[in-house]
């Protein structure tokens, strides 16, 4: 069903995280190095389409960017590559930094 991504809070984002779910950000390097959530891995959506076979499959993936539009369809484009367990993460890595939940700034 595309364009419906499942949304979670930022919390609940993080407490699939400490289950075991992947976090996955789509942004691109500069702005992954300003700040990020703590953990998260890192795929551009420049380079999606060619890297997204290096996320596995038997985790559930929590995707996240700066706003939430494009983990959502990076989110909508794993789904129709076969992908079941994904959500999106609602407000983006914005809404994570401003709920106080784990992150890194400048790039450490």
């Amino acid at each position: 069903m595309l364009g419906r991504m499942e949304e979670v809070t930022p919390q609940e984002g993080q407490r699939r995280v400490q289950q075991g779910a992947l976090l996955v950000d789509v942004r691109e390097q500069n702005e992954f190095d300003e700040v990020h959530a703590e953990g998260a891995q890192l795929i551009p959506l420049s380079e999606f389409e060619a890297r997204y076979a290096e996320l596995p499959k038997d985790r559930e993936l929590v995707m996240i960017c700066r706003s939430g539009a494009r983990s959502a369809r990076a989110g909508e484009f794993l789904k129709a590559q076969g992908y079941d367990s994904v959500v999106n993460l609602a407000g983006g890595t914005m809404a994570w930094v401003q709920d106080g939940l784990p992150s890194v700034q400048g790039g450490n």
